[in-house]
């Protein structure tokens, strides 16, 4: 909804001699009542946004915003007395806030959204003032002047663009509407300044309007594009439950916040009362939009087979999207938002979704979800293939986006200037490209019996797993347990088996094993397909090669597991996607998204993940999922201990026997962390 650079830019500068001299007006004595008040105001103006630095002082400033212009740091607003505004006085701050005019008579950069604050009433500017003097810590930190390029350096002209463009007055209540509304009127206009990042501005910068009365008034909110980011056009754009409850929690039913309005819910609209949420609520719903009227399914609609299964689109967005926002773009649950009937995503200005699909996404970390969930960037795939994947996601489910160039993708590429992908020996396998084989349609078959095992083998499958469950993505993900070059190494002597297997055995096996299920025939056209889709990605390797991201890591062997801090691990990094009884998180219609890790629908005993250091090497390369950047399953890597001793703590947890147990390792050898 509100992009950085903007947020940060319309906020930010007060400079460190706005408030230095004369005192017009006097403020009143600060009171515990009137200390949080002024807490509340500037948590309603998300003053901390701006003011604060990742890792440093709350409100000290040194925030670098880079504009077209320059540079401009903000400033430190403690009440320190040297480097902050201890010094500082009511009326210049109130002079400062309303009229952007500084202490010593220089006018301050727009920057600072002063047409907005300029509508706060007196007693809010009053109760600010207390409690950034008497409610926040002091802290020594001298301010970093500005670098702004000539002419821009120069203040003069900003006397010319006030008055051509600043209104001053405050915040004028409309006598025909609820005192609600008017209240949401108050918060968009005035402190929350909304318009700085949803309103469009004209030739000089400004916004075309400050509010919805007036000419000009329909343009008030109703969207903008600024610094790679698409602001939505706010105008009767949710139901008003639908707008708490994403300024609450950073999503709802129709997407989840992106970009810099992830921090604005973080540190500003999650702390709002539910009153004061409501009313602003009330005044965006009511507020008329001129866009084009959407008629949008009920629910979401399937995605057809062919449009998943024969589209370059499809299948990019099938490999590289569908772990977390699922075949049927619904997301999961409060961890990955739905991208079906998402504002964002088929928003008529593609530049969001873009964005982030070029450089990843985190969400909001609020009191109701206070772990912050991410995707990583997909910036090493090339611009045809974002367009390609972008285009589908916008065009499905009952979606009416419209289709993504790939000059859209690189323009937005160059804007971001984003660092190039550390270069890799892996090179990942594309879904899309099984569309220029000859047998495309039997490869696809086994793609889809590896990465939807249970739904199209329900008689083979014993269990809620998939193939993809162990071999991610497919089997195209380095470390985790990829297919890429693995056929190569058939037909080869199997240790377990105690002689030589093929392919076909090692696939049946997992079957058994990994599925707790039944082998395929030989003969059977799946089985054929997995063996053809495993082949396709051989590429080139040879018995003996040395095949890059093969397999998963490796665990120290000298640690000693500690199943007690692995239940605590469990409990805190895995249980929100494998449910605190460990079996699984399941979707609304009753489809597993995320798979048990004990009970009868995991594996069996006899499953090389039944082994505590086979699990621990898998969780090291690829756990927690979901929770990092790193390509392509934002993986946020555990230590080696960690992984051991949570690996440990599920492995031994209760599951389903393996009949023919007896029968492996007949020439000995067997691991020492073999289950039986």
């Amino acid at each position: 909804m509100k992009n950085k650079t903007m947020l940060r830019l319309v906020r930010a500068f007060l400079p460190a001699a706005l408030l230095a001299a004369g005192c017009a007006l006097a403020a009143p004595d600060p009171s515990a009542e009137r200390l949080q008040r002024g807490e509340y105001v500037a948590r309603l103006g998300d003053c901390v946004a701006c003011h604060s630095v990742a890792g440093g002082k709350p409100m000290a400033g040194g925030l670098a915003l880079n504009t077209p212009f320059g540079t401009i740091y903000s400033t430190n607003i403690t009440p320190d007395a040297k480097t902050g505004i201890g010094a500082y006085r009511f009326a210049d701050f109130d002079q400062a806030m309303r009229k952007g005019v500084a202490a010593d008579g220089h006018n301050l950069y727009p920057a600072m959204p002063f047409p907005s604050y300029a509508k706060l009433t007196v007693d809010d500017m009053q109760a600010l003032f207390a409690y950034l003097q008497q409610g926040v810590a002091p802290v020594v930190q001298a301010n970093r002047p500005s670098d702004m390029h000539w002419p821009f350096s120069m203040r003069w002209g900003l006397s010319l663009w006030k008055a051509a463009f600043l209104s001053d007055g405050l915040f004028q209540s409309d006598t025909t509407q609820s005192a609600n509304w008017n209240r949401g009127a108050y918060i968009a206009q005035g402190l929350g300044h909304c318009g700085s990042c949803h309103t469009p501005r004209g030739l000089g910068f400004q916004e075309k309007a400050m509010g919805d009365a007036g000419s000009g008034g329909t343009q008030y909110l109703s969207g903008y594009t600024f610094d790679v980011w698409h602001a939505a056009n706010l105008r009767d754009l949710w139901s008003v439950p639908e707008t708490v409850r994403f300024l609450k929690t950073g999503r709802n039913s129709f997407g989840a916040a992106s970009g810099s309005m992830t921090e604005v819910i973080q540190h500003s609209t999650q702390h709002f009362t539910d009153a004061d949420l409501t009313a602003l609520a009330e005044y965006l719903k009511a507020l008329p939009s001129e866009a084009p009227a959407r008629k949008p399914p009920v629910a979401a609609l399937q995605a057809s087979a062919q449009d998943l299964y024969k589209t370059r689109g499809g299948l990019g967005y099938v490999q590289f999207c569908s772990t977390c926002h699922r075949r049927d773009g619904r997301g999961v649950g409060d961890i990955f938002p739905p991208l079906a009937l998402n504002t964002s995503v088929q928003a008529k200005d593609a530049t969001s979704v873009i964005h982030i699909a070029l450089s990843g996404w985190q969400s909001a970390a609020t009191q109701s979800s206070p772990r912050a969930f991410g995707m990583p960037g997909y910036s090493s795939l090339e611009d045809r293939e974002i367009a390609e994947i972008t285009s589908f996601v916008r065009t499905q489910w009952g979606n009416q986006g419209e289709a993504v160039s790939t000059d859209q993708v690189r323009k937005i590429r160059e804007e971001l200037k984003l660092k190039p992908a550390e270069p890799s020996q892996f090179v990942t396998p594309r879904f899309s490209a099984l569309l220029d084989q000859a047998n495309a349609d039997q490869l696809i078959l086994g793609m889809r019996l590896m990465t939807q095992t249970k739904d199209l083998l329900p008689g083979h499958v014993g269990n809620a797993l998939n193939c993809s469950s162990c071999h991610l993505n497919g089997g195209t993900v380095a470390k985790g347990s990829p297919f890429v070059g693995i056929s190569a190494f058939f037909p080869s002597e199997a240790p377990r088996a105690g002689r030589v297997i093929d392919l076909e055995d090692r696939i049946n096996g997992c079957f058994k094993r990994s599925m707790n299920g039944k082998p395929l025939a030989r003969d059977s056209a799946e089985l054929k397909a997995m063996v053809a889709y495993t082949d396709w990605m051989k590429g080139s390797t040879k018995m003996g090669d040395k095949v890059p991201g093969r397999g998963t890591e490796k665990v120290d062997a000298k640690l000693v597991a500690n199943p007690v801090n692995g239940k605590q691990i469990y409990t805190e990094q895995c249980a929100v996607c494998h449910a605190a009884d460990g079996q699984g998180l399941k979707q609304a219609d009753g489809s597993t998204a995320f798979p048990p890790l004990w009970g009868e629908q995991s594996f069996n005993i006899g499953a090389g993940m039944a082994r505590t250091y086979t699990a621990a090497a898998f969780v090291k390369a690829n756990m927690v999922m979901g929770h990092g950047q790193k390509f392509p399953l934002a993986q946020g890597n555990l230590k080696d201990q960690d992984a051991l001793d949570v690996a440990e703590y599920f492995s031994h947890m209760p599951r389903p026997d393996f009949a023919e147990k007896a029968k492996d390792w007949p020439k000995g050898g067997k691991p020492a962390d073999a289950r039986y």
